[in-house]
């Protein structure tokens, strides 16, 4: 029996945030290939531009500080992560915690983040 493409994407809406991001590691070290957008000569005159019009942001944890337990809590808040997810997250320097959020999205869980001990960036 063959597998088609439309087993294959519901595999991969079936996976957690933490999961999909072991998956495309492993995808990257098999192929050789960089999930990376490669920028184009042309669009990067239009970057300066596109930079002031951010819409869309993501919250990476950057450090869990000495209350590991509360910030666990909060992502798992945040993102609806299993507890075994979530402490992975924290756990690994550099988790994407929300991806591709608002302004308003991502400084509420930044600030709630920092509330918990973390140190978190904007990108």
């Amino acid at each position: 029996m063959a597998v088609t493409k439309e087993d294959v994407l519901e595999y991969i809406s079936n996976l957690s945030v933490l999961e999909l991001s072991e998956l495309v590691k492993e995808f990257e070290e098999k192929f050789g290939v960089s999930a990376q957008p490669v920028a184009v000569a042309g669009v990067a005159a239009d970057a300066g531009a596109a930079a002031e019009e951010k819409t869309e942001f993501d919250v990476i944890l950057k450090d869990a500080g000495a209350k590991k337990i509360n910030v666990i809590k909060v992502v798992r808040g945040l993102t609806g992560l299993g507890l075994k997810e979530a402490k992975e997250a924290v756990e690994t320097a550099g988790s994407v915690i929300k991806e591709g959020v608002d302004k308003e999205t991502a400084e509420a869980a930044k600030k709630e983040l920092e509330e918990a001990g973390a140190s978190v960036e904007l990108k």
